[in-house]
């Protein structure tokens, strides 16, 4: 499972070229999903410009979409997102 994570983590980064993920002692699978948090969350932005999770996650997956990532690797993004997604949904409920 792991392998699927760091093709994952590479196919991510080929998107957003310019994010910061470190791997410091920490897997592929938790790098990820804290890139894809951060993402949702519009964490990387000034708070008073950030966006809601909705939208950031039709853009996110617009830009997977409209990437020049194999199939493959742009349905398990997608599905990544979409659970990260409904984590933070949960984690906002509660």
């Amino acid at each position: 499972m792991s392998v699927v994570f760091n093709d994952l983590l590479v196919s991510y980064r080929q998107i957003w070229k310019n994010r910061v993920l470190t791997n410091d002692a920490v897997s592929s699978e938790q790098v990820l999903k804290e890139a894809i948090k951060r993402e949702l969350e519009d964490a990387n932005s000034h708070p008073r410009v950030r966006k809601s999770i909705e939208i950031k996650y039709f853009s996110a997956t617009k830009r997977i979409i409209e990437s020049d990532l194999p199939n493959e690797a742009k349905v398990r993004l997608i599905q990544l997102h979409i659970e990260m997604y409904a984590q933070l949904m949960k984690e906002q409920n509660l």
